[in-house]
């Protein structure tokens, strides 16, 4: 009973929402990036966006050391395309971080979006420039934006979004919990099949 009581420790461990979070790093400045809610942004409802920046050495890279821009695309694009969105960063505390890098997204459409984040120190700060770029995937909404285009940035240019595919089923509750079911079961019947042959 004790083996089964650490096999669950350590799936729960493994499979908890602290480790949604993604990571991505370019020369000296690493990034993790937050979406609110719990990582799993919804079409047509505010995202809160926060990016934890820090230098080599663990240091924190806050905005106002940062001169930071966000470039939301929807996937695929192709390169020197209009970014969809260019949400204006603000500097927000977040978990134990403050003054980070952070924005308010409202995805249009459900599907797979592409976050760009550049920066460059905005005095004699001691790192260099840096591009980094998050995969997103966005669930359907309660409430999706109901138009086939949206308006970019650019005064009359329009991004056709109606084309991005849902991929929402990879996020359903119900889903996971049948998964950890089905995990849990499994791991029940090999331990009890191990103590049969002891």
């Amino acid at each position: 009973m004790k083996n089964i009581f650490y096999l669950l420790l350590i799936f729960l461990i493994l499979t908890s929402p602290a480790f949604a979070h993604k990571v991505q790093v370019a020369d000296d400045v690493g990034a993790t990036l937050h979406i609110e809610p719990n990582d799993n942004p919804r079409a047509g409802e505010v995202s809160e966006v926060w990016f934890a920046l820090t230098r080599k050495g663990g240091k924190v890279i806050p905005l106002g050391e940062c001169n930071c821009q966000l470039a939301v695309y929807v996937e695929p694009h192709k390169p020197g395309a209009t970014a969809l969105l260019k949400p204006s960063l603000k500097a927000i505390a977040a978990e134990k971080y403050r003054g980070i890098p952070g924005a308010d997204i409202t995805f249009p459409q459900p599907g797979a979006y592409l976050l760009q984040l550049n920066g460059k120190p905005s005095k004699n700060e001691d790192f260099k420039p840096f591009e980094l770029k998050f995969a997103v995937t966005v669930a359907a909404g309660s409430s999706q934006v109901n138009s086939g285009a949206v308006k970019s940035p650019s005064p009359g240019l329009a991004v056709q979004s109606a084309n991005v595919k849902s991929d929402d089923s990879r996020f359903s509750p119900s889903i996971l919990v049948v998964a950890l079911i089905l995990a849990i079961a499994t791991i029940l019947v090999i331990s009890f099949r191990l103590k049969k042959r002891n």
